[in-house]
């Protein structure tokens, strides 16, 4: 008990003792914050990262959409239209078993391999799926007449879509 007493006096001589209070209620507040909530990610980040989509068309419609959304909310840019060109579709990359045999005839070693796919349930399994590549993007915009409204424009699409500026072209 006097152990604690005296853990106590040393406390309260503490100068800026409020400072302190203030530092390990806001500590525990963050720890609480992030035990209950830390496992899920901002929802639009969650949602970008987990999106499924059936199509290429689809994948360009959302982007389309979302692109829109943004451009609109430029200081300046008033109705705004989009359209998005791929170079290809969806690609995948999928597990494959690679069995490489040496052969040996006539002194020679040769090794052949051979690569097959990995199948689970007559599905095969993939490892990571490429969306699509951008190869175009043309935007209609009110107010992109005004060329500091342009460079808002072009800033935000390449930064929005990571295509490069010869690929973007933007009207009034």
């Amino acid at each position: 008990m006097s152990k604690m007493k005296d853990v106590w006096e040393k406390f309260k001589n503490i100068k800026h003792i409020q400072i302190v209070c203030a530092v390990v209620v806001a500590l525990v507040l963050c720890v609480a914050y992030f035990a209950l909530w830390g496992g899920s990610k901002d929802d639009s980040k969650a949602e970008n990262s987990t999106e499924e989509f059936s199509s290429a068309e689809e994948y360009v419609s959302s982007l389309e959409n979302k692109l829109c959304n943004v451009l609109s909310k430029i200081s300046g840019v008033g109705e705004v239209s989009v359209v998005i060109t791929l170079e290809s579709g969806f690609t995948f990359e999928y597990a494959t078993d690679k069995e490489t045999n040496t052969v040996v005839s006539g002194g020679t070693e040769t090794s052949i391999t051979t690569e097959t796919v990995i199948l689970v349930s007559g599905e095969p399994v993939v490892i990571k799926q490429n969306y699509p590549v951008i190869k175009g993007v043309v935007i209609v915009a009110k107010g992109a007449e005004n060329f500091s409204v342009k460079m808002d424009i072009l800033s935000a699409t390449q930064t929005a879509l990571q295509v490069d500026q010869q690929n973007i072209t933007i009207l009034a």
